[in-house]
């Protein structure tokens, strides 16, 4: 999703259940090393390739989150909250929030047409 339009400009998939953060590297999405990218901890391996990546500190039971990191990973989460309204927009449809069970080659054009539904009604 893009911060400045609220669009959503590229959507991913595979067959099967894959962590988020092997998923877009296997997309071949290429990120404007400029722009920072606001992310969840599924993609705890983006921050090693380059651009700016702000990812939520984990906290271990020997080493608790201090109250710096814990104000830092509550202010990327509120900055992440567009982002989750849309993915909560995205699964409204039963198509995506269940298991996929038709053709595996439509689901990324299915995909794709609900995101373009998003950009066109909910986005002015």
């Amino acid at each position: 999703m893009d911060k400045a339009t609220d669009k959503i400009i590229c959507v991913a998939h595979d067959a099967g259940r894959r962590p988020d953060c092997r998923l877009f590297k296997k997309s071949g999405v290429r990120r404007h090393l400029a722009r920072e990218a606001i992310v969840d901890t599924g993609y705890m391996g983006l921050q090693k390739l380059p651009g700016k990546t702000t990812i939520p500190k984990q906290r271990s039971q020997k080493n608790p989150l201090s109250a710096e990191d814990t104000r830092k990973n509550r202010q990327i989460s509120k900055d992440r909250v567009p982002a989750e309204n849309v993915i909560a927009w995205v699964k409204r449809f039963t198509i995506v929030s269940d298991r996929y069970r038709n053709r595996r080659k439509r689901f990324g054009l299915r995909f794709a047409l609900i995101a373009a539904a998003y950009n066109r009604d909910v986005v002015p």
